[in-house]
């Protein structure tokens, strides 16, 4: 599973990649206005941080200007993946940027349907908001596993972008069901490190080899 940060925070992207854990990066509208930053620039600042894929979402809603947004948008860098929502236009841009060659991001799926549709119109990525279903008491988790059965039947190369994390729980079982790709907070990313045997069983490594008296420089 490719592991995305979902932020438009330079300095949790530079953190994570750091790492060299981290595959891509997501952002939207609200973790833009949330940063306080020029959106072009900052999305070009995180291309040069990142090498996998960075979405950058269109804010118009009418064909016309998200094309025209996104010529902007797929400019900045090759590996920019234009974000576009999950509605007929959004879906006819998505067509004609991914002929074109363009990695798209299709947003704010919340059914199979339409995830099928998105596949159809040739996304790289389809994205799943798991958390914003369970909020209104569905289960994600159910709409990831049939997208997943979906997408195996017709062998489609769109990849499932499991969206709106919100616990380690959503990433692990999304693996478990093969689910493509996932993007969280850096919150999120972080609490996968963390178990209380892990961390009980060191302070004891620690603690035995102080009596050791020795050093290993």
């Amino acid at each position: 599973m490719k592991f995305f940060v979902d932020t438009a925070d330079i300095n949790e992207i530079k953190e994570l990649a750091a790492t060299g854990l981290l595959d891509g990066v997501t952002t939207n509208p609200s973790l833009i206005a949330k940063s306080g930053k020029e959106f072009v620039p900052l999305i070009k600042e995180i291309c040069d941080v990142v090498s996998g894929p960075v979405s950058a979402e269109v804010a118009a809603t009418d064909y016309a200007t998200m094309r025209k947004e996104a010529e902007v948008l797929r400019k900045i860098a090759d590996h920019v993946a234009v974000k576009v929502p999950l509605t007929p236009d959004g879906l006819k841009v998505c067509k004609e940027l991914s002929d074109d060659g363009t990695m798209v991001n299709v947003t704010l799926c919340f059914s199979p349907a339409q995830a099928l549709l998105a596949a159809k119109a040739g996304a790289a990525f389809i994205s799943p908001f798991v958390g914003r279903l369970d909020d209104i008491s569905s289960d994600g988790l159910n709409l990831i596993q049939d997208i997943c059965l979906i997408y195996q039947n017709y062998d489609f190369d769109t990849e499932i972008l499991v969206a709106s994390v919100r616990s380690p729980m959503h990433i692990i079982e999304s693996a478990k069901m093969g689910a493509h790709v996932m993007t969280s907070p850096a919150s999120v990313i972080k609490q996968l490190y963390k178990h209380p045997l892990t961390d009980s069983g060191l302070a004891a490594f620690v603690e035995d080899w102080k009596k050791t008296g020795q050093s290993i420089l």
